[in-house]
């Protein structure tokens, strides 16, 4: 058994598709060739995902509130205050939503750069890391080239530019987490393996089951190596089990104002036949998940086990929108289901099928080569487009509307405008100030929503009066008057 500072020795001699080794000359440490490539492709796939997300961010192209929410939330880590995201409800403590205290790591950097670029940013930077111990890791068991191909493949999955797309999310801390300790566990780390997985109980109260099945393979695979690290390995399963528990259970009802989880309905309220709703949805989801990015293969190898606590909660859910392939609920899945196939080909490239072993020479570039094509139909091939690069006029008239809103000042919002004013203002969401008359109303009516504005605002508001300060391409600006 190697140990945990080593990676165990694979025997290539018998597979003809794998050079040997080059000589090394006594005495020298001879460089590898191959040890910058996954770095060099996370700088790469860095400036990819920023460029995609920021772009978006710069065309106001935010499709939900979570930017706002998470801004709202490590703007007060930020301050040394308790995480309330105001767009919730006034006063809300985001503990009591979901638990992602892990968040609070971004609190320096936005302190520094009070900004929703901020977040974009540091979410692009942790995508991108987590190439770096896919493509290491397949790249120590396959060789350079079939490594690299790996990396590619996994940096342009669909599962990871759908969620660079869609704002900021907390599973941006559980990619490349998941991703080392997948590294890890492929090179016998036992240790380091389960060490990587624990803090993923802080990144968001489901991932507790992630750990559990992380730590079920690592027992299985060290249960003949290491009896020691077997024993870890159950203690560590029974550990995320017991922490989705209290977290569900204790820690965030305790924050929640009616003291409960609020997602448990989108498990019991189903409009129709339970997990069996939208099944035609969910096979194309698997199919997807397994198909294009492993060519099936993923199947042969115990990792892919690790996915099933998120695909299981995702299909046993009512909310339709957890079933597919948008947004960023995939984007945990994709080292899993990348690194299962780095293990398949790993064993399977000394299967006695000759198929096979044909299939698995081959399979690396294909993947890498489906996930280009697929690129073409994904958000990163806005990346070939001019447009990304500037900043429309809209948004610029926009900007300067929502800037003569004071630092401070209390503004209820809906989409469009809050990502422009949740750095310096108190943000609430339309319809859901609870009684609190804010400063300003800000509202996107590009599609012709509100006939009214002012009506509008009497009715969210009978007890003041607001009148028009400005409008900019759809988006008005209302002020509420005194006196």
């Amino acid at each position: 058994m190697p140990t945990p500072a080593t990676s165990p020795t694979r025997d290539t001699s018998s597979d003809p598709h794998i050079p040997a080794p080059a000589p090394r000359e006594p005495g020298r440490a001879q460089p590898d060739p191959g040890r910058r490539d996954p770095w060099l492709l996370a700088v790469a796939l860095f400036v990819g995902y920023a460029v995609v997300s920021v772009g978006r961010y710069r065309h106001l192209g935010q499709r939900s509130w979570d930017l706002g929410i998470f801004e709202q939330v490590i703007r007060s880590y930020a301050h040394l205050q308790a995480p309330v995201a105001d767009l919730k409800g006034p006063g809300f403590n985001i503990l009591g939503d979901h638990f992602s205290p892990v968040t609070v790591l971004l609190a320096p950097l936005y302190r520094v750069f009070p900004s929703s670029v901020t977040l974009l940013v540091a979410q692009a930077a942790l995508f991108a890391l987590s190439a770096v111990p896919v493509t290491r890791a397949a790249a120590r068991l396959l060789g350079r080239r079939r490594g690299l191909a790996i990396g590619i493949a996994y940096g342009l999955s669909w599962g990871l530019q759908q969620a660079v797309d869609f704002d900021f999310h907390e599973i941006c801390f559980a990619v490349p987490l998941i991703a080392f300790g997948l590294e890890a566990l492929l090179g016998q780390r036992w240790r380091a393996a389960l060490l990587w997985a624990v803090p993923l109980v802080l990144v968001k109260e489901d991932l507790g089951f992630t750990v559990t099945a992380l730590a079920v393979v690592v027992a299985w695979r060290a249960r003949h190596l290491s009896p020691r690290a077997f024993r870890y390995a159950l203690g560590v399963a029974v550990f995320g089990v017991v922490a989705v528990a209290l977290t569900l259970l204790v820690v965030i009802p305790s924050f929640n104002s009616a003291g409960t989880y609020d997602y448990w309905n989108k498990v019991s309220e189903s409009g129709g036949g339970g997990p069996l709703d939208g099944l035609d949805t969910k096979l194309r989801t698997l199919c997807w998940l397994l198909i294009p990015t492993t060519g099936l293969l993923a199947l042969r190898s115990p990792i892919l086990l690790i996915a099933l606590p998120t695909i299981g909660w995702r299909f046993v859910s009512s909310y339709s929108q957890y079933w597919g392939t948008d947004w960023h609920y995939s984007a945990v899945l994709m080292p899993v289901v990348t690194l299962a196939l780095v293990d398949a080909l790993d064993t399977a490239r000394h299967s006695t099928r000759a198929w096979l072993r044909s299939y698995v020479l081959h399979l690396p570039a294909a993947v890498a080569a489906a996930s280009v094509a697929l690129t073409t139909s994904l958000p990163l091939s806005a990346l070939t487009e001019g447009e990304i690069y500037r900043k429309p006029a809209r948004v610029s008239a926009v900007e300067r509307l929502l800037g003569t809103v004071p630092d401070g000042a209390s503004v209820e919002a809906n989409i469009a405008p809050i990502s422009r004013l949740t750095s310096r203002c108190r943000v609430f969401w339309v319809t859901n100030t609870q009684g609190i008359d804010p400063d300003f109303i800000a509202l996107d009516n590009s599609r012709k929503r509100y006939r009214d504005v002012e009506a509008y605002a009497r009715t969210l508001h009978p007890d003041a009066r607001y009148t028009i300060k400005g409008t900019a391409y759809g988006v008005v600006l209302l002020e509420r008057r005194t006196g």
